[in-house]
């Protein structure tokens, strides 16, 4: 993302107030070595990431906009310390727990007329008078309170604690429970059969306890319909049903509830197995069950009405398309194959349903989101297949959903781009889609025709509506695919304008009062720092600069962003290269490609990368005479639908062309050998890795495959069942797309490196690939195991090995080639 160059931003940055208090001994001694002339070592660029300097995290406003506050990693601990610095600039100050425990806490929510702020500290709820300044602690629980609200007319604040609310009355009085919610059946509601009966003909006796038990009831109600100060009634939602998430009405009238079947299978679960222990003992531990074992348990939307005790569930047959079946063709296929090998139970099982079951989409979104006066909601539901995203509202009238957005596609619905909401009429909803090919900002009227407020072939993401609901702040790519800045847009339609200039844009909040935007921005080797910009773009305050003395004097490669041309239709390409200064110095340099993970994640932009240790043995690469690039393949994030969806059903395919659309244009444009081009990446590079190796033998001369992924069968349902359908459905993608169905092409080096505890790629993934090549009888192929570490190693002494071996493998197969 990002498009500033690397030394403009660390001159802008390097001008920013040091924070020394986060800078110990050590940092301060190495600060006195000419860092930027020393050559880059393994040993450093492996430590602990302290010595560079911690990035600004969770920043946000205070209640009267004069301060922001942030957080900072501790140096040595894993601990983060509360921040503040005043937003016109100024020394920051870290709080001690006395300081800390009086700031005001995250994200402050006000009413509508301005005269009351709440905030959650600690996890407790705040309550601020703006007038007097006086602050009232609403709550003192052991339990995480959360999403404090008011009411439209500003008399009542509501906030949650897991799945239960509560409501607050400002003028005073105890914070009340708005529902009872049980998870079992409604103890009187059992029907008596006809014995009961029987028995009440016969007995008298029973007869009048009966009369008296009913009477007591009417009277109960009676009492708590007039007195709203009594506890509420339970409603009892079915002893077969768990919740998963509920929502209130700012008001507190109404309260949508999201349920699932209590006893829904999720398959069997793997465990994995702790090897070093305190116990001194092996222990396993549970983790995840694979994709197909059983698919997300499918929810229902029941809406209570609080006042009359009412309640109705909202049938989902109205959603356009929700009794498609975009899968038809793979199934007919798949159930055809499996008849005629006279396996027709499992035909059977994969018979499409009459109406696709959906769950609410609040993984990727709000999920349910009410207008600010309560009088509408709307909710974001997600079919199991995610082939379709509806965006349905409630008719309150008819307690029925009324479908105002339906989002299709043939590959899967975008786990990003899902924000929604409603501007300050509380009749128009705003959203995200995908629909034009790119993420762009949609508004539309109830009834009416949706409005596109921004467009074009870039994307668009974390919209935010002013304070005063007329204009839209958004985070786009629009000047490049790898440039990311701030724009606004007013809310009613109307030009795009640009307001920063970082390039290296990570995330930004509204002042109260709308003036001015903190932003956390980044340069390639400069991590998040604070800044302070008005929302017209002027008067650009930075106010941190945490970078360690020792590491901001290095003269780091900035890496240059390029354009690989497409052999196989794609278009363009975007990399990052890393060479020497004197571009013709990088003939017959040995080369590296570097694979970034997660398949859908951006790596070729100008903020810092996640990959900052990767970035800087990329260094010690250059450093070292040879030349890297880093690749944004397809199903990359920033480019588009298309760019995202090409892998649908052949994983490692369209990437693996793209690849090797890079290393061409190496040999041909920085005259690299293509005798000496290594490849290696993590996770989903990992996975590439090998199916650059198993499926294009021979074009790589060696390869690092870090924790990847080896059968799609085994990895999690959430991710793949998205691209690759489930296993059972769509055996084709699995055998497509997996590497150990290709093991026996194997001849260059492969190193497989994997934590034994990782529970995101199971370690079993490269066990199993492990003991395909033994069985292959291949050679040249080597695993290391780290058994302390997960997914994401943390541990400075498990980075160094790693990259150790991977430094040793390049240096024998790249710089020493045997063929």
């Amino acid at each position: 993302m990002m498009r500033v160059l690397a030394a403009a931003l660390l001159t802008v940055l390097a001008a920013a107030p040091a924070i020394a208090a986060t800078q110990g001994a050590a940092a301060a001694q190495a600060a006195t070595a000419p860092a930027a002339t020393m050559p880059l070592d393994m040993e450093t660029i492996m430590a602990d990431p302290d010595w560079i300097g911690p990035p600004v995290e969770d920043a946000y406003w205070g209640v009267d906009g004069s301060q922001v506050y942030y957080s900072l990693k501790r140096d040595g601990s894993p601990v983060r310390d509360l921040w503040r610095v005043p937003a016109n600039g100024g020394k920051p100050e870290q709080l001690d727990p006395v300081a800390a425990a009086s700031a005001d806490g995250g994200t402050p929510v006000f009413d509508r007329g301005r005269r009351h702020a709440a905030f959650v500290r600690h996890g407790d709820i705040f309550l601020r008078d703006l007038a007097t300044g006086a602050t009232v602690q609403v709550t003192r629980t052991a339990v995480k309170e959360r999403d404090p609200r008011f009411s439209a007319d500003g008399r009542l604040l509501t906030f949650r604690a897991d799945n239960d609310w509560f409501a607050y009355a400002l003028a005073g009085g105890p914070v009340v429970k708005a529902a009872d919610l049980q998870e079992k059946d409604d103890p009187k509601a059992k029907k008596p059969d006809d014995l009961a009966d029987d028995q009440q003909s016969l007995f008298k006796t029973l007869r009048g306890l009966r009369a008296d038990e009913e009477a007591m009831k009417a009277d109960a109600d009676a009492l708590a319909a007039a007195d709203p100060g009594r506890a509420p009634k339970p409603f009892w939602l079915g002893k077969n049903v768990s919740i998963a998430d509920t929502s209130l009405s700012p008001d507190g009238r109404w309260m949508l509830v999201v349920t699932q079947a209590k006893d829904a299978d999720a398959g069997k679960i793997a465990d994995l197995t702790h090897y070093v222990t305190d116990s001194g003992y092996a222990e396993t531990e549970a983790t995840r069950a694979y994709v197909g074992r059983n698919d997300p348990a499918p929810q229902t939307l029941r809406l209570l009405d609080l006042k009359t005790h009412a309640t109705f569930e909202l049938d989902t047959a109205t959603l356009p398309g929700i009794g498609d079946d975009p899968l038809a063709d793979i199934r007919a296929r798949t159930i055809a194959a499996l008849r005629k090998d006279g396996k027709g139970d499992r035909a059977d099982a994969l018979a499409a349903p009459k109406k696709r079951p959906v769950i609410v989409n609040g993984e990727y979104s709000p999920g349910v989101v009410w207008s600010e006066d309560g009088g509408e909601v709307a909710v974001q539901l997600r079919a199991i297949d995610n082939k379709d995203r509806w965006i349905a509202t409630v008719d309150f009238d008819r307690h029925a959903l009324v479908a105002q957005h339906r989002l299709t596609d043939k590959a899967w619905i975008n786990w990003d781009g899902n924000d929604f909401g409603w501007l300050r009429d509380g009749r128009t909803l705003w959203y995200l889609s995908e629909e034009s090919g790119y993420a762009q900002l949609y508004t539309k009227p109830l009834g009416g025709k949706a409005k596109a407020l921004t467009s074009g072939r870039f994307e668009v993401d974390h919209p935010v509506l002013s304070p005063d609901g007329t204009r839209f702040y958004v985070r786009a790519n629009k000047v490049a695919p790898y440039s990311y800045d701030i724009y606004g847009v007013p809310a009613t339609g109307g030009d795009l304008v640009r307001i920063t200039r970082f390039q290296g844009l990570d995330d930004f909040s509204v002042s109260p009062d709308g003036s001015r935007l903190a932003v956390l921005h980044s340069a390639p080797y400069v991590p998040s720092q604070l800044a302070v910009v008005g929302v017209d773009g002027a008067a650009v305050r930075e106010l941190t600069d945490t970078r360690k003395p020792a590491y901001a004097a290095r003269d780091w490669i900035a890496p240059k962003i390029v354009e690989v041309p497409s052999r196989h239709g794609a278009g363009t390409i975007w990399a990052k290269f890393y060479g020497p200064a004197d571009a013709t110095a990088a003939a017959s340099r040995p080369a590296v490609i570097f694979v970034h993970g997660a398949g859908y994640l951006q790596n070729v932009h100008l903020s810092y990368p996640a990959y900052f240790r990767e970035q800087m043995f990329h260094n010690l690469l250059v450093q070292r005479g040879y030349v890297v690039l880093d690749m944004d393949y397809r199903a990359s994030k920033g480019y588009g639908r298309d760019w995202r969806t090409a892998i649908y059903r052949r994983m490692g395919h369209p990437e693996l062309d793209d690849l090797l659309d890079g290393k061409a244009w190496l040999v041909e444009r920085q005259g690299v050998d293509p005798k000496r081009v290594g490849i290696y990446g993590g996770s989903y590079g990992g996975f590439m890795t090998l199916m650059a190796l198993l499926r294009a033998p021979g074009e790589f001369a060696a390869g690092a495959a870090l924790r990847p992924v080896t059968d799609w069968t085994s990895y999690n349902h959430e991710y793949t069942s998205n691209i690759l359908n489930d296993p059972q459905l769509d055996p084709e993608a699995y055998t497509a797309s997996s590497p150990i169905r290709y093991a026996e092409a194997l001849a260059d080096p492969l190193l497989i490196e994997h934590g034994l505890i990782d529970d995101n790629v199971l370690a079993s993934d490269s066990i199993r690939l492990y003991q395909r090549f033994i069985e292959l009888h291949k050679k040249n192929f080597w695993m290391s195991l780290y058994p302390m570490e997960r997914h994401g190693f943390v541990h400075a002494d498990s980075w160094y090995d790693e990259y150790r071996r991977i430094d040793e493998l390049f240096r024998g197969s790249l710089e020493n080639p045997s063929r």
